[in-house]
């Protein structure tokens, strides 16, 4: 249960680099300066794109911003980079992009994309220097990505069955079946769900069923879509796919293999570590994808990227969950009153020494910040994560650079703070009406509260094993 959408929101346009919100910027021109000597010490005077300001764009923003990926425009030329030059120079300096919420100076964590000072004073000045391009000769080759894809080319792709999408404002929550039938059982290094609009897919939870050698005929039969919300009996839409095998009986099924939200990149870890043993035969059932409500009528045609691994996973991934539908309750009962700003609590004590990967925060339009720590039991504090600026619209899987050893007997304490009043500004309801956690809804307009750990058991040495692949 990962995440929910906005009703009220400008659908995904809100996480554009060009929104509403730099509109003054885009009227800006890339206009020529003085060329004086920056005032930030180390900058050289003369900045060109080819030999300085390329490698900042390339690292940072063009992994999203190039064809149908999430960004929406292409930051992979000169003559891009020029054109959108004040707008970058906005967004970066106001923050908003890259976006990576997570507070670099509490925790760092693999992959981010976080400038330096000196990196945004560097595009400032080369700006209002305007914005030359250099020598030829010494430019970057830029990035090259799959088409597709932000990890490679895969082994295997799965196209999601067509689903129109009426434009009528509404969210929709569908079950949808995404089936394979392949020459060999075979292992699984990474799974990368790719949405087909980016404009209305928010979230995606999946599911991995398999069946064993003679269950299963046909593994293309029965309805492959379901409206959570029309038909919200989840045995019947069950029946409705043809999930179970030929007998009647259940087949495996492994839970949350394959997660997307805005911005995200599928997980990869070193060889060896994570991953899943693939049969034949299966399905994967992505028991939630959330689309968020748009004003057009719109298909999505998603797919799913396969990448095969030549051997079976030593160490497979585990995975629990604080607050909402997890293992520890919140202190007190998610009720946010009108009018109310409120901090919520939840607690767990591991059983056991774990080595944690990667953490997944997780609450809706009313969260405002979020921390989560360990406190072991000799009295010592382990850092996890600090949001002090919720953003509802980027929420990421955040991978330590290296596996972070939590002893056992330490508890992992999250805490959320909510604004239920009219000044925030993305509060769904106007006047403030009392929200609170639902069952686990994952309704924008309702409320949740989650701190997500992927983790393994400790090993001794798990400390220095590097996460930092390369995506």
């Amino acid at each position: 249960m990962r995440c929910a959408k906005k009703k009220r929101m400008k659908t995904r346009t809100t996480v554009s680099l060009f929104g509403a919100g730099i509109a003054m910027a885009l009227l800006a021109a890339c206009g020529g300066g003085d060329n004086k000597e920056t005032a930030t010490t180390g900058i050289k005077e003369h900045l060109t794109f080819n030999e300085d300001i390329a490698p900042i764009i390339f690292a940072n923003c063009s992994p999203c911003h190039h064809t149908d990926q999430v960004g929406h425009i292409d930051l992979m030329t000169y003559r891009q980079v020029k054109e959108k030059a004040q707008s970058i120079l906005f967004v970066t300096k106001s923050r908003k992009m890259p976006p990576w919420p997570a507070d670099p100076h509490y925790v760092e964590f693999a992959g981010q994309k976080v400038l330096s000072n000196e990196q945004i004073a560097m595009l400032e000045q080369w700006v209002k220097d305007g914005c030359p391009e250099g020598d030829a000769a010494k430019a970057p080759a830029p990035p090259v990505f799959a088409k597709g894809s932000m990890l490679g080319v895969p082994d295997l792709q799965l196209k999601v069955q067509p689903i129109f999408l009426k434009g009528d404002g509404k969210d929709r929550f569908l079950m949808v079946k995404v089936p394979w039938d392949i020459a060999r059982d075979t292992f699984i290094h990474a799974i990368e769900f790719v949405p087909g609009n980016t404009k209305v897919v928010h979230h995606v939870n999946g599911d991995m069923i398999q069946y064993n050698e003679g269950m299963k005929k046909d593994v293309n039969e029965g309805e492959h879509v379901a409206d959570l919300i029309n038909d919200p009996t989840v045995l019947k839409v069950y029946e409705k796919m043809k999930l179970p095998n030929d007998d009647g009986t259940y087949p495996t099924l492994t839970r949350s293999v394959v997660n997307y939200l805005p911005g995200v990149i599928a997980q990869v870890y070193p060889e060896g570590i994570g991953g899943y043993h693939i049969k034949r035969k299966g399905a994967f059932l992505f028991n939630d994808i959330h689309y968020g409500g748009y004003e057009k009528d719109v298909w999505d045609s998603s797919y799913i990227n396969i990448f095969f691994s030549p051997a079976p996973p030593k160490r497979p991934v585990k995975e629990f969950q604080l607050g909402t539908l997890g293992v520890s309750p919140i202190e007190p009962a998610l009720v946010i009153q009108p009018n109310e700003v409120k901090t919520f609590v939840t607690r767990y004590t591991v059983p056991e020494d774990i080595s944690i990967l990667t953490v997944n925060p997780h609450m809706h339009l009313l969260g405002q910040t979020f921390k989560a720590y360990a406190l072991q039991p000799n009295g010592d504090t382990i850092r996890l994560i600090s949001i002090p600026k919720w953003d509802f619209n980027w929420q990421y899987f955040y991978t330590f650079k290296k596996m972070l050893h939590v002893p056992k007997g330490s508890t992992i304490v999250a805490e959320g703070l909510f604004d239920n009043t009219r000044n925030n500004p993305y509060n769904p309801f106007n006047p403030p009406r009392v929200v609170a956690e639902r069952e686990g809804s994952m309704r924008t307009t309702d409320e949740m509260f989650q701190f997500i750990i992927t983790y393994l058991p400790y090993q001794p040495g798990d400390e220095n094993i590097s996460l930092e692949t390369k995506k």
